[in-house]
């Protein structure tokens, strides 16, 4: 009977461990499928209401066991280029970081990744559309596809717009 409980007694403190140890290495091989140089097109709302803008984007995606880095560029109308980057770190499926889009100031962003998606709550830098909440997703659409998509609220209607949405390839 003390050996049973022993044996149940180890396997409930190692089988944590052990899960933990599986769910980073997933959040790893996760973030090394998306490594590398992506390029795509897409669009993007400079405001709500106003008219999307066609962009075309080359980003780099460099991947750790824990961590994501994001650098790159979205060009807009052949002669305008903004730069875009975004530093993540995992801890299991939770993540957090920064985003540093066109107006150069850093956004933090916070969320989790459900399946092939990594959901971030951002809160901006400034007030943008009225507010400074929106939520961004990275979503990895198939082996070499990727997509980039910001979604915020019409501050008029309540309703949720795709400010920008972003399709990539390898």
């Amino acid at each position: 009977m003390h050996a049973q409980f022993l044996a149940i007694l180890t396997a409930a403190l190692v089988l944590p461990i052990g899960m933990a140890g599986s769910a980073t290495a997933a959040e790893g091989e996760f973030l090394k499928s998306i490594d590398g140089k992506w390029s795509g097109k897409g669009t993007v709302l400079t405001r709500i209401g106003g008219k999307s803008v066609n962009v075309s984007c080359n980003v780099d995606f460099s991947a750790g066991a824990d961590e994501l880095a994001m650098q790159g560029s979205c060009r807009a109308l052949a002669v305008v280029s903004r730069s875009i980057s975004a530093a993540l770190k995992a801890s299991g499926t939770r993540y957090s970081g920064t985003y540093t889009g066109p107006s150069g100031q850093p956004s933090s962003l916070s969320g989790t990744r459900q399946g092939d998606s990594i959901n971030l709550a951002v809160r901006w830098a400034r007030n943008i559309n009225g507010d400074r909440k929106a939520t961004m997703t990275i979503a990895k659409l198939g082996e070499n596809r990727l997509r980039l998509q910001t979604i915020d609220n019409d501050p008029a209607s309540g309703k949720s717009v795709v400010t920008s949405r972003i399709d990539l390839s390898q």
